[in-house]
């Protein structure tokens, strides 16, 4: 069912949403992010937006934050028209944006983020006082538990993003925004956010949940609303939907959910791995006594939640971190000391790599499209006029042949990457990697961040890649994408194997307890 959002026909009995967004436009110069969107958000529920990358999601819900001003159009707050310049505006009427990469001082505690930018005076110490009081009642009421006194840089993830809600809280927001809230979660914290938010909402608080996952939508939300290319396309009760009918209305046509893929044919094997272990800088043995093969045509997925050594287990095997054992790709020996120039050597052995955060490890942000897909390949001959010489010309018309064939959009090389969105910058990543056709893909959370189109587009691709004769090394946190994509699921806890099983003998609770360090009765 699609719910009226014409601000002409509200019964004047009814009262006034929480959110009220009428005819709200945005153009980047010829790039129309918001075309005419109107939207209501009721009080005391939980709102979801959704949208392929691009979409115009997280520009509407900037300017409804005050980080962009609309061109045309009117936002309401309770029934009044609200003019919101800038985020302290937004502050003011009661609005928290919690963001997908946080806003925290790392070296600073707990409660000297919630304070910052709201100290109740030139003298710290009883602005200090007044938050310790305010984040006990807050995490009584919920169930935010975080140490006050903790350093930012010493919490998990799921406790920063805590720290976040908790900033807002402690500004008094009554609406509150979460973009991508779960990109960085394990799915442990995920569903302990997800009782956050209906804490929250038992509170009486209006809450805007920005995601790609229509799990996440079905599981948590009481509306949500669609948006392609700018425009909105339908509110529905999250009720009345399914996830088949979200999807295409995301992407404007049928989408696969799941995976379509023949059985594996694996060959010889490509990967050899005995008794790897990695030592970090801090004395802490991250992997203890790997080992695995992995063969030409088949995909080994490597579950577990994030931090047990499948970090490290891609770094050494991509050459930019150190570890001992052995390790052999093709039969013959890699060097696993981590000196600079292994990773050079690896991609020259036909080992191709897409880092698990495109943002540290994937891409310069501030470089261009082309100049991206050129790093790690800029001495490839066909990117070369002569021995000292890089063809410009050469590697932005052989960026724009990958990004046309990877729907990478907008489809200009000479952009910034950090003008794409999330979805399209890890698009260049895959197309700069999987076009160089390797032996081997190392390749960590294809999907962080995607959206669902782009999703499907992604694991088609590595499937190719398989079906090609290639092996491929999969790690990824998200459960329905290693069983989905994987034909071998091996599971990782605290450095270590715990066990292996093919993808087809296997379920979430038997991964679930194997994440969880008990083998399940594996030898």
């Amino acid at each position: 069912m699609i719910i009226d959002t014409d601000p002409g026909r509200q019964n004047a009995a009814a009262p006034a949403p929480a959110i009220e967004l009428r005819g709200i436009s945005k153009a980047f110069g010829p790039v129309q992010a918001n075309k005419d969107i109107s939207i209501k958000v009721e009080k005391g529920t939980i709102h979801g937006i959704i949208g392929e990358n691009g979409a115009g999601k997280s520009t509407l819900m900037s300017i409804l934050y005050g980080f962009y001003r609309a061109d045309s159009g009117q936002i309401l707050i309770d029934g009044k028209l609200t003019q919101i310049p800038d985020s302290q505006a937004a502050i003011r009427a009661g609005i928290g944006m919690v963001f997908q990469h946080f806003k925290l001082v790392e070296n600073f505690t707990v409660l000297e983020n919630v304070i910052l930018g709201v100290e109740s005076g030139p003298l710290l110490r009883p602005s200090l006082a007044k938050a310790r009081r305010s984040l006990t009642q807050l995490a009584r009421d919920y169930e935010l538990n975080v140490d006050p006194e903790a350093l930012i840089e010493n919490l998990s993830v799921g406790h920063q993003q805590r720290v976040e809600i908790l900033k807002a809280l402690y500004r008094e927001a009554d609406i509150l925004i979460l973009d991508e809230p779960t990109g960085v979660l394990t799915p442990a914290e995920a569903d302990h956010l997800f009782r956050i938010l209906r804490n929250l909402r038992r509170q009486g608080k209006t809450i805007i949940l920005i995601t790609h996952k229509l799990r996440e939508i079905m599981e948590v939300t009481d509306s949500v609303s669609v948006m392609r290319r700018g425009e909105m396309i339908a509110t529905l009760r999250t009720a009345e939907t399914s996830p088949q009918h979200l999807a295409e209305l995301m992407v404007g046509r049928k989408v696969l959910l799941r995976v379509d893929k023949a059985p594996a044919r694996p060959g010889r094997a490509v990967l050899e791995v005995e008794n790897l272990r990695v030592v970090d800088d801090k004395g802490v043995e991250r992997l203890r006594g790997i080992d695995l093969t992995l063969r030409a045509g088949e995909i080994l997925g490597i579950a577990g939640v994030a931090g047990n050594g499948q970090s490290e287990l891609l770094e050494v095997l991509a050459g930019i971190a150190s570890g001992t054992g052995t390790a052999r790709l093709n039969g013959e020996a890699l060097d696993l000391s981590g000196r600079r120039s292994d990773g050079q050597t690896r991609r020259a052995a036909g080992v191709a790599h897409v880092p698990e955060d495109r943002h540290r490890r994937g891409l310069i942000l501030d470089f261009t499209a082309w100049e991206n897909v050129a790093f790690g390949y800029h001495g490839s001959p066909g990117y070369q006029k002569n021995a000292l010489v890089m063809d410009h010309s050469a590697i932005m018309a052989d960026t724009a042949a990958k990004m046309e064939r990877f729907d990478v959009r907008p489809p200009d090389c000479r952009l910034a990457a950090k003008n794409f969105s999330g979805g399209n910058q890890q698009k260049l990543v895959l197309a700069r990697e999987i076009e160089r056709n390797p032996d081997l893909l190392l390749i960590g959370q294809p999907t962080r961040g995607v959206d669902i189109g782009a999703i499907e587009f992604i694991h088609q691709r590595i499937v190719a890649l398989r079906d090609a004769g290639k092996a491929i090394l999969l790690v990824s946190v998200e459960l329905d994408e290693i069983l989905s994509l994987s034909d071998r699921i091996a599971v990782m806890f605290d450095g270590r194997i715990m066990g292996e099983r093919p993808a087809d003998q296997t379920d979430e609770r038997e991964l679930g307890m194997m994440m969880a360090g008990m083998n399940g009765g594996v030898a």
